[in-house]
C-alpha cells in the first residue's frame, strides 16, 4: 500500500509542479479559453482562462506510470495497451484546443473529422488488443459471452462515447475532474479486487494527476483541462474497464457522464423533431441546472453525490455479481 501511496503522491506533485509554472506561461502566450456565445452568460467572464491544463494530467500520469510499471515488471504489451487510448485521444484533443486558441473561437477540428480520428484510434487499439491475445469475451452480470469480431464494435462504442461524454461534462469548474476522481476510486477498488496490477498502477497515477489539476480547476478555475484532458480522460476510463473485463460497469460507474451525453442527444433530437422546441433549458444537463438557479458549486455537489452513489453500486456489483 505504501508503494501505491508513493505512486499517487509523485503523480500529484508532477501535475502541481507543471501547473505552477504552466499556468503563467499559458497566460503569457495567451492560450486562453474561448466561450461559446450560445452558452450561459455567466460563463462569459471565464473567457481567456488558461486552457490545455490536461497536458499536466497526461504528463503527471504517464511519467510515473512508465517508471513504476517497469519497476513492477509490467510487460511492455500491457503498458502499450494502457497508454494507447490515453495518449492518442489526448493528442487529438490537443490539436483541437490549439486550433481553437489560434482561431480565437470554438471552431477547432470539425465534428466529422474529430469523430473520424476517434474511430481510427479505436480501430488501431482493437488490432493491438487482438495482437496481444486479449479475450473478446464480455462479462454480462456474471455470464460470459464471446463477441468475436463484435468486440471491436464494443471497443469502438466505449472509447468514442466515453471520450465524448467526459468532454461534454467538462462545462463547469471542477465538474469533470471531480467526477473522474470519484469514478477512479471505484476503478481502483475493482482493480485491487481483481488483482489487475497494470490498471491499478495506472489508476493511481491518473488519480494523482487529476487531483493535482483539481487544485487549480475548482471554482473559480485558474485553468481548464480543455479537450486535451477531457478526451484523454474519457478514453482512459473506458480502456480501464475494457482491460478489467467489466465493460458493462462503465455505464453504471460512469452514469453521470452517460446522463450528460444523453441530455445532448435528447435535446438535439427533440429540437429537430419539434422544429425549435426544447426539453431542457440548455444542454448538457449541467447547464439546465445552472439556468434553473443553482450555482456551479451546487451543481457540482449534486452531480458528485450521484457519482459517489453509482460508484458504490458499480463496485458492489463488480465484486458480487460480475465475479
Amino acid at each position: 500500500m505504501n508503494d501505491y501511496l508513493l505512486i499517487f503522491l509523485i503523480s500529484f506533485l508532477i501535475a502541481v509542479f507543471l501547473l505552477v509554472f504552466g499556468i503563467p506561461l499559458l497566460r503569457v502566450i495567451k492560450f486562453g479559453q474561448s466561450i461559446r456565445s450560445e452558452g450561459p452568460k455567466s460563463h462569459y467572464t471565464k473567457a481567456g482562462t488558461p486552457t490545455m491544463g490536461g497536458i499536466a494530467i497526461i504528463l503527471g500520469t504517464i511519467i510515473p506510470f512508465i517508471y513504476f510499471a517497469l519497476k513492477f515488471n509490467i510487460s511492455k504489451h500491457d503498458i502499450l495497451l494502457i497508454l494507447m487510448p490515453f495518449i492518442l485521444y489526448g493528442i487529438l484533443g490537443f490539436i483541437d484546443d490549439y486550433l481553437i486558441v489560434i482561431k480565437k473561437n470554438n471552431a477547432g477540428i470539425s465534428a466529422k473529422t474529430k469523430m473520424l480520428f476517434q474511430i481510427i484510434w479505436a480501430a488501431i487499439y482493437y488490432f493491438v488488443f487482438l495482437d496481444k491475445g486479449m479475450k473478446t469475451t464480455i462479462n454480462f452480470f456474471g455470464l460470459e459471452f464471446d463477441l468475436k469480431w463484435g468486440y471491436g464494435i464494443l471497443i469502438l462504442l466505449m472509447l468514442v462515447s466515453s471520450s465524448n461524454a467526459v468532454n461534454l461534462s467538462d462545462g463547469l469548474d471542477g465538474l469533470a475532474s471531480g467526477l473522474m476522481i470519484i469514478a477512479l476510486l471505484s476503478t481502483i477498488l475493482l482493480a485491487f479486487y481483481y488483482k489487475n496490477l497494470p490498471v491499478l498502477i495506472f489508476a493511481f497515477c491518473l488519480l494523482g494527476g487529476i487531483l493535482g489539476f483539481l487544485c487549480y480547476n475548482f471554482n473559480p478555475a485558474k485553468v481548464f483541462m480543455g479537450n486535451t484532458g477531457s478526451l484523454a480522460l474519457g478514453a482512459a476510463l473506458a480502456n480501464m474497464f475494457i482491460l478489467l473485463k467489466l465493460e458493462i460497469l462503465l455505464i453504471i460507474i460512469g452514469f453521470v457522464f452517460v446522463l450528460e451525453a444523453l441530455s445532448v442527444i435528447i435535446q438535439v433530437s427533440y429540437f429537430k423533431l419539434t422544429k425549435g422546441k426544447r426539453i431542457f433549458k440548455m444542454a448538457p444537463i449541467h447547464h439546465h441546472f445552472e439556468l434553473s438557479g443553482y450555482s456551479e458549486v451546487e451543481v457540482n455537489l449534486i452531480f458528485w453525490l450521484i457519482g459517489i452513489i453509482v460508484g458504490l453500486i458499480g463496485f458492489i456489483l463488480g465484486i458480487r455479481v460480475f465475479r
